[in-house]
């Protein structure tokens, strides 16, 4: 992760302030990173693909202000939906941060606590997918680590991947360049920030220019 450890970074997002609200966690991105940055972020394998031209969104969402973007974005593209689900569910006692005795402040306070097995890691027909748009809410400057999972246990190779994330103030950062460099292989693009509360017009505007 370049020449800082996601620990330290988690850090020092900390101190900038992480973009959260109202006792509970709210994840996001500040417009596109730099495209020279984002776009190098992965690595080029570009395996042969057996693909047929489908486009995926798939997403996880604490608080339903992710899953609000991704269906806006599948219904404007016509693309297929997968959620990502950790088999132990975060509840609204989880996401509190405020507490430190919560389930994400213990799991933020030790990255050894941050292996979240899915209900499902692998979508239907993952194959048949040539264009996946990854969404997540922000946790402390980073993806949401139930996200882990996806990036690291599928293979992209082939395949188009566009980030998005929500958050109610914190910028994207380099929460795509690390499911990139995760992930090991797809050709990612840079991501796209919307607020929490970003209006059905200006998600389905980006999703159009893609």
């Amino acid at each position: 992760m370049n020449s800082m450890s996601r620990r330290s970074f988690l850090k020092i997002g900390a101190l900038l302030g992480m973009g959260l609200t109202g006792g509970t966690l709210a994840g996001c991105s500040q417009g596109a990173s730099s495209g020279a940055a984002s776009r190098g972020a992965a690595t080029t394998a570009q395996a042969s693909s057996e693909g047929t031209g489908k486009t995926l969104v798939a997403y996880y969402s604490a608080q339903g202000h992710t899953k609000r973007v991704a269906e806006a974005v599948a219904d404007e593209l016509g693309a297929d939906l997968f959620e990502i689900v950790p088999e132990q569910v975060y509840t609204d006692a989880d996401l509190t941060w405020t507490n430190e005795d919560s389930r994400v402040s213990r799991e933020h306070d030790d990255e050894s606590l941050r292996d979240v097995p899915l209900a499902q890691t692998t979508p239907d027909a993952w194959a048949d997918y040539d264009t996946v748009l990854f969404g997540y809410p922000i946790w402390w400057a980073i993806a949401a680590w139930p996200c882990d999972h996806f990036a690291t246990d599928n293979d992209f190779a082939g395949k188009r991947v566009v980030p998005f994330c929500t958050s109610s103030s914190s910028g994207l950062g380099q929460s795509g360049e690390f499911l990139a460099q995760a992930a090991g292989t797809g050709s990612w693009e840079r991501g796209q920030r919307f607020s929490s509360g970003a209006s059905d017009d200006e998600v389905r505007s980006w999703a159009r220019g893609l």
